[in-house]
């Protein structure tokens, strides 16, 4: 049975819910490596489960996350061997996963396969395509004139992408056309090629589909899936009803089913093939389903964000046993909850922007809430100043609130109600996450691919 407890900073300022749990195993230690502050999280859920838990993250503007929250190192090479299980939560670091791996060392995280299947869109296209998967005709280029040339040549709706690493304050220059023609794609290409061209070495144009945005994903411990599987559906637009900059993510629905026929068309084909490259770690598949079939668009081989947050207001199981047995490559009943789960970003001033002037302004703003009681609220960049949780780094990217429920409306409920208790100045969120489910919902099961 589980055991809660609250600490509190005397003055009714909520530092968190600190959970201990009858672990199945003994306590583990678990070194996580971040390019940036992403995983913090889920790293904090695994220490409130009894686990020991250090960090390592690179990003000079990020050093001050998770301050008072987490434990953190300088060089995360020299805790290696006292680690149990390294967890790397990005892609850019699978050539490392696989010499550790081949050390003998119990890693979740990337391989080189896996991210040269996120990284390359040109080579993750291509992937799909062996796997036999429908994959949308796409274009892939170097050069920004080439490719208006090549709209005014094949008029149509195309989707800009970037392709290959690209710096986090690029990761939003994405661009859905809406013209028949193509000419808003054009214009916008003509208008920011001299500035783009310094940011994006590789694009790819592919041709747009009509339909639902739904994405398929599974944790896979190195051998196989482990199920039940995930499908969500993201809100990558700042404002409500999609409109504004792409941010990266603002919002998901989500819930666990078994395999279904978008899981089968798309991310179970890729099994044998992440078996050899030996992934460990969540891999996600995002596709346009529509009446003429299913489309995968593009491959996640990591935690998503905020997805795996959410993901821990659905799981039952102790999150810290369950990446220990999926990095030693056993099977694992992962519990889920029913229902729906759904998680609404948080955030602040320069998000989704990247102005270090801006976020001068918020750091160290105070996080308060009404009620000490923080079940669904999620770590983003902040830390712990004197028992008050505060805004950390320059992102803006504050929390995550969590909800769920039987039903869409009493998970929505929940999260919402939630982010009420929330007092932080000049905070921005969505208010619709979820909304376009039962008109998805009817269309997907229309066209038989949700049970």
């Amino acid at each position: 049975m589980e055991q809660k407890l609250k600490e509190n900073n005397g003055n009714g300022n909520a530092v968190g819910n600190i959970t201990k749990n009858n672990l199945t195993n003994s306590p583990k230690k678990f070194l996580f490596v971040s390019f940036e502050s992403l995983s913090g999280d889920l790293a904090w859920q695994i220490k409130k489960e009894g686990h020991e838990v250090k960090v390592y993250i690179k990003a000079e503007g990020d050093k001050d996350v998770y301050d008072g929250f987490l434990e953190k190192v300088s060089r995360w090479e020299d805790h290696k061997d006292w680690a149990d299980v390294i967890v790397f939560d990005d892609v850019g670091f699978g050539e490392i996963a696989d010499n550790l791996r081949k050390e003998g060392k119990l890693v979740v995280g990337g391989s080189k396969y896996t991210d040269k299947l996120e990284e390359d869109r040109e080579f993750g296209q291509n992937e799909m395509k062996r796997f036999g998967m429908s994959v949308l005709p796409h274009w892939d280029f170097v050069e920004f004139d080439a490719a208006i040339e090549f709209i005014k040549r094949n008029p149509g709706k195309y989707i800009f992408k970037p392709s290959g690493t690209v710096a986090s304050d690029s990761k939003g220059i994405l661009f859905l056309g809406q013209e028949d023609d193509g000419k808003d794609l054009i214009e916008i290409m003509e208008q920011n090629k001299k500035t783009w061209a310094k940011k994006i070495r590789k694009f790819q144009l592919q041709k747009r589909a009509i339909g639902v945005e739904v994405a398929a994903g599974a944790f896979f411990n190195g051998k196989d899936f482990i199920y039940p599987i995930n499908i969500n559906f993201e809100h990558k637009k700042l404002f409500p009803g999609d409109i504004g900059p792409y941010t990266g993510e603002m919002g998901t629905l989500m819930y666990w089913s078994g395999p279904n026929p978008i899981f089968n068309a798309t991310l179970a084909r890729i099994k044998e093939d992440l078996a050899k490259s030996g992934y460990v770690g969540y891999v996600d598949i995002n596709c346009i389903a529509n009446s003429k079939g299913i489309y995968p668009l593009e491959f996640t081989c990591r935690f998503g964000y905020p997805t795996i947050s959410i993901q821990l207001e659905g799981i039952s199981s102790i999150m810290g046993d369950f990446l220990y047995a999926l990095a030693k490559g056993e099977k694992f009943e992962l519990k889920t909850k029913r229902g729906f789960q759904l998680g609404v970003v948080i955030a602040v001033p320069p998000f989704p922007f990247d102005d270090k002037k801006e976020a001068f302004i918020y750091k160290d703003l105070s996080i308060l809430f009404k009620k000490s009681n923080l079940e669904g609220i999620h770590l983003g960049d902040v830390k712990l100043i004197n028992g008050v949780w505060s805004i950390a780094g320059d992102s803006g990217y504050a929390l995550v609130v969590t909800g769920s429920g039987n039903t869409l409306e009493e998970a929505r409920r929940q999260a919402y109600s939630r982010v009420k208790n929330i007092m932080l100045q000049n905070m921005y969120y969505r208010t619709d996450i979820g909304m376009k489910w039962s008109e998805d919902s009817d269309k997907l099961q229309t066209w038989g691919y949700l049970y």
